[in-house]
């Protein structure tokens, strides 16, 4: 109807100006036709990459998420293996200072046994060193008081007690008695 009041209005029937609005009925058809056209083409051309890339795109963010979620999950095993390392370690260090504290106490048992046995000798040697120096003060003491014991009861008697053998069994005697008395004096 537009088209037919501005056919009449190009006529030149009415005194009416021309709508602005008014579209005529060719391009309307031309436009109407170039925009099936072009709906089609990018119907089949256009919107299948569009579609594409929109999939490729999910994909990718959706892929990325999975990425992301893998890798959390990775780090998270290896938080907990490092963990269970950290552990490991711990433990291990607690058994070699458990193992260093037992060394060091045998180590230290091992030395006080070595010592008590150097002082046990030493104590044995000094003892047979004082036995030994015994022995022979005894021995000294033995001769020289035999001596003066000879001479003195030389003296006495008014002779002379040549005879060794007599003169020893006289001290050993004496010695012997002198022995038993201070024996007797200690008990």
């Amino acid at each position: 109807m537009i088209t037919v009041g501005t056919a009449l209005a190009a006529a030149g029937g009415e005194g009416e100006s021309p709508s602005v609005l008014a579209v005529p009925l060719d391009e309307f058809i031309l436009g109407i036709v170039a925009f099936f056209i072009v709906f089609f083409a990018l119907w089949k051309l256009v919107l299948p990459k569009i579609e594409q890339t929109l999939k490729d795109r999910t994909d990718a963010i959706e892929g990325g998420i999975e990425r992301a979620a893998k890798a959390e999950a990775e780090a998270k095993a290896m938080m907990a293996q490092y963990k269970e390392q950290i552990a490991n370690a711990h433990e291990e260090a607690a058994n070699i200072r458990a193992k260093a504290e037992a060394d060091a106490k045998v180590i230290v048992d091992q030395a006080k046994q070595q010592a008590e046995a150097e002082r046990s000798a030493i104590a044995q040697r000094g003892e047979a060193q004082l036995a030994a120096e015994r022995t022979q003060t005894v021995a000294a003491l033995r001769q020289d008081v035999g001596g003066l014991a000879v001479d003195l009861a030389g003296r006495i008697v008014g002779e002379t007690l040549s005879d060794d053998a007599r003169a020893r069994g006289v001290v050993d005697r004496f010695i012997a008695d002198l022995e038993a008395s201070s024996a007797g004096d200690n008990s």
